[in-house]
């Protein structure tokens, strides 16, 4: 499913043999939940309760 104008990205996959879906939000934050409405509500409600993943940190030296 694609966002707004902005071109924001979210991603729900089903998990074969499960009632689990397992969002990936935009930000790279993910989630799984066996409800529908708790999944959308997470990835809607960005940034409360996302946790993004943080680039790898590149050395200077």
């Amino acid at each position: 499913m694609s966002g707004g104008p902005t071109g924001e990205i979210y991603r729900v996959d089903w998990l074969p043999g499960t009632d689990v879906l397992h969002g990936t939000c935009h930000c790279g934050a993910e989630h799984s939940a066996q409800d529908p409405v708790e999944m959308w509500e997470w990835m809607l409600g960005h940034p409360e309760g996302h946790r993004p993943r943080r680039p790898e940190s590149r050395g200077n030296s």
